[in-house]
């Protein structure tokens, strides 16, 4: 299976994403599409076996075109950005076009009744409007019946053609009452809501826009001796780029001299910046602070932090959510339920009022001079009032404010799904090691039993047996013995068990260094006073490990892993959150309990193996439970893909974490409740999304039907029913862009 992108123009409402994907599904080899209205955007899966990838996006392309729409392969940004500035301006100069005729329309037709030629100048200041600031909705209208469905745009080319048609037959003697300047109208206020609509799209969507501005465009590199200033799309692996204080990093690579700090904020978030030094990772779009550094370029083009971000980015926004099927479900049959309530309610009230039934029922109604006009307009503002729209535009716009905030705080969401996820979990399962705590232990208690060897001997010994080892315990060790100045020995037949320690020959004696499962293993003495060591070092919350010669054990080494800064502020979030805090370990029971207790967690379970981690998510499942886990992305590979919500804490260096469905750039622990709240916060707005427009439908149809009428003797205007139309997709956007106000 292979995925593409395509840049889709020319869609004016939420039924044309529902129109392209059910089109683009109908391609031969296609496993499933999803249409973006708000990012203007799709993505489709095919089968690249079925056909070759050139033919499939030519089809795609072809698929889209025969649509009534535009289309091209791939997400060019610069492009994307053309595009919208060129739809904006259009619906610009439409707008200014259709209010320049409408407004002396309006004040022709709803004031100056006596004023000489009235009729024909309403023709000539509407038609204008009609037929070129209406043309996209009979293109669209056209396009959609093509297909055998309809759009929004179906139900505005058919109020405004009703109501500009029978205003004609008015004209020519064959009617009575005129509506030229409701048509006019309805046309120009739809287009000022289209209009804001594209400017708060757009503001959904800036968040790509922000990120890809901060790389820098040119960069100083120094090749054969001598430097030069090239555009930075030039710069090819192996590159050295000279960065001056206060300049942007130019691409992703290594720093080969020089000793500066780095703002790194526009990645990870983190606002303090970053020591760098020889050796040291450096990012591209990320700021040198103070003195020169030479960068050795190592990643360029797509394969950059920051292209990485854009890309899981894009793909969370153009994802589809699973509570976006709500809205598929209720656009599928909206528009032709709307005709046939539009086309009930003309019948309804020209019958009732034209037979005398409607004065029978309602006598105190007023009775309205021309039946067949009132069932007009109370048909012409049910369609022009109803907004697929609004439904249409509730999820998509939330998903691309709320993961492109997550991006600017260091928080990926990986797609749609994982943004819904965090509103649905209601447990925590963090792993221990290098996420609750640094990952870094310590040796802080090295323990001779045996009256032969001193403190010495065995770190020496336990250095020796760590050597080849790629635990960081050993690297614990290792650093100790180092800081000691003691060089470990030879040790042949080593061998490393998972979950256990170590073990191997040092010169004739069989050594042996882990955890009572090791010592049980061997077959090792364990004497009282070696006992009672263990146990006190492991209710500090430190892990030990028995040093064995042979079947005897000769010493301890007690190391500790402390718990990161944010971690226990992490926890109480998350409590506050409504949220069971869990934390697994391979740590055995008194030292997994220990770190629980210093980190605020009761529920701890522990002595549990990488393999086996998995295994225990899968139980909490099974007892109801929704779990997101928390790991290091690496070794919690398997128990982040069973969790309902995979969080992978990442480094900033490698961000494509194949495992979890978020990444915390930061490695910040408090950016778990951080992502939560985002997730909840973006669901949130989708519901209330959802609320508003359901209402507006619910309640507006009705009323624009004349539901009212009988009762208060109020017909809503087409007028006012097209501006509510209007204003219901900007309100619905405007809604989502109010996520960017989240405190996380």
């Amino acid at each position: 299976m292979k995925k593409t992108d395509l840049t889709i123009s020319g869609m004016h409402c939420a039924s044309c994403a529902t129109l392209i994907t059910r089109g683009l599904g109908k391609v031969s080899g296609v496993s499933k599409a999803n249409v973006n209205y708000a990012a203007g955007r799709a993505q489709v899966e095919y089968d690249e076996t079925a056909t070759g990838g050139e033919a499939m996006e030519k089809a795609l392309v072809e698929k889209v075109k025969s649509l009534g729409y535009g289309a091209s392969i791939g997400v060019s940004h610069e492009h994307e950005k053309e595009l919208r500035a060129a739809e904006i301006s259009e619906l610009k100069m439409k707008l200014a076009f259709g209010a320049v005729l409408s407004v002396p329309a309006v004040v022709l037709g709803m004031f100056l009744m006596d004023f000489p030629y009235r009729l024909p100048l309403l023709f000539l200041l509407s038609t204008p409007v009609q037929f070129i600031v209406g043309w996209s909705f009979y293109q669209g209208a056209i396009a959609a019946a093509r297909n055998k469905t309809a759009s929004m745009d179906t139900l505005i080319a058919l109020g405004t053609s009703a109501a500009y048609f029978y205003s004609l037959a008015a004209l020519l003697g064959f009617a009575q009452e005129q509506y030229f300047e409701v048509g006019a109208s309805l046309l120009t206020l739809v287009m000022l809501g289209k209009y804001l609509e594209a400017i708060a799209k757009g503001r959904a969507s800036e968040a790509i826009r922000k990120l890809l501005d901060l790389a820098p465009k040119q960069a100083i590199v120094i090749r054969q001796g001598k430097e030069m200033v090239i555009d930075a799309a030039n710069i090819v692996i192996g590159d050295v780029m000279l960065i001056k204080p206060g300049e942007k990093i130019p691409t992703d690579g290594t720093v080969v001299d020089g000793h500066s700090s780095v703002d790194e904020s526009m990645l990870t978030g983190e606002s303090i910046p970053v020591e760098k030094m020889k050796g040291s990772r450096a990012f591209g779009a990320t700021i040198n602070k103070h003195g020169m550094l030479h960068v050795r370029a190592e990643k360029v083009g797509s394969d950059t932090a920051l292209s990485q971000i854009v890309k899981m980015v894009e793909e969370a926004q153009g994802s589809r959510a699973p509570i976006q099927r709500f809205a598929d479900e209720i656009s599928a049959v909206f528009v032709p339920v709307v005709i046939l309530v539009a086309l009930f309610a003309f019948g309804a009230w020209y019958y009732a009022l034209d037979s005398g039934l409607a004065q029978a029922w309602f006598p105190l109604m007023p009775v309205p001079a021309s039946p067949f006009s009132f069932a007009l307009v109370a048909a012409v503002s049910v369609l022009v009032i109803a907004c697929p729209c609004a439904l249409g535009l509730a999820t998509p716009t939330s998903i691309m404010v709320g993961s492109g905030l997550g991006a600017q705080k260091g928080i990926l969401f990986k797609n749609a799904e994982a943004l819904e996820g965090t509103h649905k979990v209601n447990a925590v399962l963090f792993d221990k090691t290098g996420t609750l705590t640094s990952g870094k232990p310590k040796v802080t208690d090295l323990v001779a039993l045996d009256g032969k060897h001193d403190e010495t001997d065995i770190l020496l010994l336990a250095a020796s047996l760590e050597k080849n080892s790629e635990h960081p315990i050993a690297d614990a060790v290792l650093e100790e013995a180092k800081a000691k100045g003691l060089a470990p020995k030879k040790v042949v037949s080593f061998k490393a068990v998972p979950g256990h320690g170590v073990q191997g020959k040092i010169g004739a004696k069989k050594m042996a260094l882990g955890n009572a499962k090791m010592i049980k293993s061997v077959g090792a003495g364990f004497g009282a006073e070696a006992s009672s060591r263990m146990e006190r070092l492991e209710h500090e919350g430190k892990t030990v490990m028995a040093l064995m010669e042979g079947k005897t054990v000769i010493g301890l080494v007690a190391v500790a892993d402390t718990l990161r800064p944010t971690s226990v502020q992490a926890v109480q979030e998350l409590k506050k959150l409504g949220l069971t805090v869990w934390m697994i370990s391979g740590d055995n029971a008194r030292a997994a309990k220990a770190i629980g207790r210093q980190a605020g967690i009761e529920n701890v379970i522990a002595e549990v193996l990488p393999s086996d981690k998995a295994e225990e998510v899968r139980k909490l499942q099974a007892g109801g439970v929704k779990v997101a886990m928390v790991g290091d992305g690496i070794n919690d590979a398997p128990a982040l893909a069973q969790a309902d919500l995979g969080i992978a804490m990442g480094s900033g260096s490698d961000i494509a974490i194949e495992s979890g469905d978020v990444v915390l750039m930061r490695s910040d622990t408090q950016d778990v409740a951080r992502a939560i709240k985002l997730g909840r916060a973006t669901i949130s707005k989708i519901k209330q999304n959802f609320f508003w427009a359901m209402i507006y439908n619910v309640v507006g149809i009705p009323i624009a039907a004349g539901v009212l009428f009988p009762f208060t003797g109020w017909l809503l205007s087409p007028v006012i029913a097209g501006g509510a139309m209007a204003m219901s997709s900007v309100s619905v956007v405007t809604n989502s862009l109010t996520l960017k106000w989240t405190k996380l």
